[in-house]
């Protein structure tokens, strides 16, 4: 990197942590710690969008663009119908009981033993999803200084946990506000000069049809497919299954609008993500398409993971495998450009053999990445998460590299400390507390801050098992998935089915949980409707353990 670059990296980050410290410099008690103070609703609506868009989103998701196109898009179509349920619904269940965590409302409704059962669902899975969010900006720092993957992951880990600690809900709060504004920023200067280093006369309408050729601009799939991770109906159902959840039994995020200055602000902030997300990931997906029809014209690299290639190639014998499958894909690379042009002079001929020459360009990265995954070191990169972020280094100008990645890094920090946040709060207000009812409120504030430094010890050491993984915004999906559908099942029995109490609730998690993840093992079905099913689980074994128990009175 050059030395505007660095300049602007620092500038930026420094910036962004020292406005959060000196806006929460006031912060001394447990009750804004855990909950925050005030906030309007372009905060929250940020801050929620901000939480969500963790490194990952910005690394992972122009790679998920660049290798299977606009499809991944239909995850987030029931987030919508999801805002305005919570924001009329919801919503307002929280502010009347004061809560400072979602599962305070499963003790009142149910029993304390339900709720510790979904807290506890809830520490695993965010603080896993943790550790991934943490993984994503170690990629960005070991691909720019070379620094070991894994002390990496515990450098930004303790900057993590030292940013969080020192104000709560409040520094996250007001910190992602303007994180959000330089994501977005970066993320429109990153796509307008993708499509300004197109050769002239393509534009962005050349652009659109060479993709379209390519198969990368179907954002739509409406087939019935339940082996198929992203179709119409699991992004409207599934979709929604898992913003409900995500969105409202999730403490990382029902933390960012419960201090809202009152209903009607945290209600419009619901709404106003709700509004801007969807067109927010089609950017970024954008982002993606771009580059892709950009190594149209211009050879991509037979790997983007320059690291692990180099180290696969000290092997013997790994080296002439992979020069003899980059000749290939030179080869293939220029009958491909030659049909590219083809399409853009109208010849209709020309998309299948784009088509065709787009299959053999995965067939050879296919062999050339298992290739390097059994020879390389373990612990690796993937291949499909360096691709933006090789585009980046390789291609930005000098001051927009270090935008972009000022860009990854904020995002880390937002997603990170949100979630560790979270975490604290829900292990001191949902166990701790419970268990010292006697605390003062300095004994609170320093439980909150200890537990948050301890579930960072914990990201951190999943951190380091996260380059195991494909795909990080996948995996992170996924891992989400798994929990998320009975998370929300035990919240949607309370809230509309008043005759269940708390132990076919509890039985009934449990037995749902358990079957989900079967699922997750032993079957092909995608993800997005693990949400429905463990959803389904919980609230029909619900009613048929109710039955047989005494019949209580209406909730």
């Amino acid at each position: 990197m050059r030395l505007i670059d660095w300049a602007v990296l620092i500038a930026t980050v420094l910036a962004i942590v020292s406005w959060g410290v000196w806006k929460t410099r006031r912060v001394s008690t447990a009750d804004a710690y855990l909950r925050g103070e005030g906030e309007r609703f372009w905060t929250i609506g940020l801050s929620i969008m901000a939480t969500q868009a963790s490194a990952i989103t910005f690394l992972s998701t122009p790679g998920q663009a660049y290798e299977d196109g606009l499809g991944f898009l239909q995850f987030y179509f029931g987030l919508p119908i999801a805002m305005v349920l919570l924001a009329w619904f919801v919503l307002p269940i929280y502010r009347r009981l004061k809560v400072y965590t979602a599962y305070e409302y499963l003790e009142s409704r149910f029993d304390r033993k339900t709720r510790q059962l979904t807290a506890i669902l809830f520490l695993i899975s965010r603080g896993l999803a943790a550790g991934l969010s943490l993984y994503a900006p170690a990629l960005v720092l070991t691909a720019v200084l070379g620094w070991p993957l894994q002390w990496t992951n515990l450098v930004i880990g303790v900057l993590a946990i030292v940013y969080t600690v020192s104000g709560g809900t409040r520094a996250v709060s007001v910190t992602q506000t303007l994180q959000m504004g330089i994501m977005l920023c970066g993320m429109l200067a990153a796509f307008f000069f993708v499509l300004h280093g197109l050769p002239p006369g393509v534009g962005l309408v050349g652009m659109a049809r060479v993709a379209g050729a390519l198969g990368k601009m179907q954002a739509v799939d409406t087939s019935f497919r339940f082996d198929t991770r992203y179709t119409l109906w699991s992004g409207l159902i599934g979709g929604l299954f898992v913003a409900l959840a995500y969105f409202g039994t999730d403490q990382s995020q029902v933390q960012r609008y419960l201090g809202g200055t009152s209903l009607r602000e945290s209600r419009l902030g619901l709404l106003f993500n709700g509004l801007i997300k969807v067109p927010m990931q089609f950017l970024i997906l954008m982002v993606g398409i771009a580059v892709v029809v950009f190594h149209q014209f211009e050879r991509p690299p037979l790997l983007w993971n320059a690291v692990a290639a180099s180290q696969a190639r000290s092997v013997p014998g790994i080296a002439a495998k992979l020069d003899a499958l980059d000749a290939r894909l030179t080869e293939n690379f220029s009958l491909k450009r030659a049909a590219v042009f083809r399409v853009l002079d109208g010849n209709p001929t020309a998309h299948f053999e784009v088509k065709a020459r787009e299959e053999e360009e995965k067939s050879l990265r296919k062999d050339a990445r298992a290739l390097v995954r059994a020879n390389a070191p373990p612990g690796q990169a993937s291949d499909s998460d360096s691709i933006f972020l090789s585009f980046v280094l390789k291609h930005f100008p000098p001051g927009l590299t270090g935008l972009l990645l000022a860009v990854i890094i904020c995002a880390a920090l937002s997603a990170t400390a949100s979630a560790l946040n979270a975490l604290g709060a829900t292990t001191v207000v949902d166990f701790w507390r419970l268990w010292r009812p006697d605390a003062t409120d300095a004994q609170r504030l320093r439980a909150a801050r200890l537990f948050t430094v301890g579930w960072g010890i914990v990201a951190i050491s999943f951190a380091a098992f996260a380059s195991l993984l494909d795909n990080l915004i996948q995996a992170v999906n996924i891992l989400g998935s798994i929990f998320y559908g009975p998370m929300l099942g035990v919240f949607l029995t309370g809230w509309i089915l008043p005759r269940v109490r708390g132990t076919a609730a509890f039985i009934a998690t449990l037995l749902a949980q358990a079957c989900v993840v079967t699922l997750w093992l032993t079957s092909g079905i995608g993800f997005l409707w693990y949400n429905v099913a463990g959803c389904a689980l919980v609230m029909t074994l619900a009613l048929l353990f109710q039955s047989p128990l005494k019949s209580p009175k209406p909730a």
